[in-house]
């Protein structure tokens, strides 16, 4: 991109020289090609893993403190964001309003495109004005560019929040608006311009590192296990028998007994037989501890004296 010039096209809209003949290529061959294209995606957030540790962390500080976490985005952008919200709340029992994702257009957006939503930098400040000192925003344009996201960014920041934006190009027009500026170099795309494909991959994964280490840090996991799970039907009841099983030697009958005495509660169901307490006295450490597992089992091995 021309530095000199504010007109260029970003990284994302330039032609792939290695898929110009993309058309005249066999059903396998494309395949192959779309997917040496998408391994560029995974180096790209490889990258940019240091910038988006911190800012994992300053998410965690803020949702310590009652805060949260906010997706913006137009089409595939936004799209994303709000499949990784929503996706968030069963697997790791995260109440409703902690992480939020925005599309420009609204929920029919969702399913079809809503003419010049992206273009609206008055809705993305109503979107991004409802955030405070202790949320954090995070605006998704593969362009670096959008109106909307633009528009949220700015509105957030004001109001004290910490802003990020997550791109493919390295000198965004947005990123004037953010505290970090995480830029994903994935280049042109296989069919010109078509950024649901490399770009929209890369926000994909950075999406799911980000929340995934997010709701780790914040005591959502045990382990490697998945121990705030909302058991919502019979598949996932099953699961978190097999999870307590895993988690501590128990036999299907014992666990699922031990499920039965501390009303399907997971977290609470492990700090009892790791623990050898009571339930209400496992209730209590995970209440102490913002519901972390580790924490709780180690203050309960703790010497005496110590929290």
């Amino acid at each position: 991109m021309d530095t000199d010039n504010p007109d260029a096209l970003p990284p994302t809209e330039g032609r792939n020289p290695a898929t110009e003949d993309l058309d005249a290529l066999g059903t396998l061959e494309v395949l192959r090609l779309l997917n040496t294209e998408d391994h560029v995606a995974v180096g790209a957030v490889a990258a940019v893993l240091p910038e988006l540790a911190r800012v994992v962390d300053l998410a965690a500080e803020r949702f310590r403190r009652g805060g949260s976490v906010h997706y913006f985005g137009a089409g595939t952008s936004g799209r994303l964001g709000v499949l990784d919200a929503s996706e968030l709340l069963p697997t790791f029992n995260l109440e409703p309003g902690r992480v939020v994702g925005h599309v420009a257009g609204g929920a029919e957006a969702l399913v079809s495109a809503v003419e010049n939503a992206e273009d609206s930098v008055e809705d993305g400040r109503r979107a991004g004005a409802a955030l405070g000192p202790d949320d954090l925003a995070i605006g998704l344009a593969a362009s670096g560019s959008t109106p909307y996201v633009g528009g949220a960014l700015e509105a957030a920041r004001a109001g004290g929040a910490y802003t990020v934006l997550v791109s493919s190009n390295p000198r965004a027009p947005l990123a004037r608006f953010a505290d970090t500026d995480i830029a994903l170099a994935t280049g042109p795309e296989a069919i010109t311009g078509s950024t649901r494909l490399k770009a929209g991959t890369a926000q994909k994964l950075v999406l799911n590192g980000f929340s995934t280490a997010l709701m780790i840090a914040v005591g959502r996991t045990w382990s490697n296990l998945m121990v705030s799970v909302v058991a919502t039907n019979a598949k996932l009841r099953e699961r978190t028998v097999r999870i307590l099983c895993e988690a501590t030697g128990l036999d299907g009958a014992a666990a699922h007994e031990l499920l039965r005495r501390t009303d399907g509660d997971l977290k609470v169901a492990i700090v009892v037989a790791l623990g050898d307490v009571d339930v209400e006295r496992a209730r209590e450490l995970l209440g102490r501890h913002a519901g972390a597992v580790r924490e709780a089992l180690r203050a309960v091995h703790a010497p005496a004296g110590e929290p």
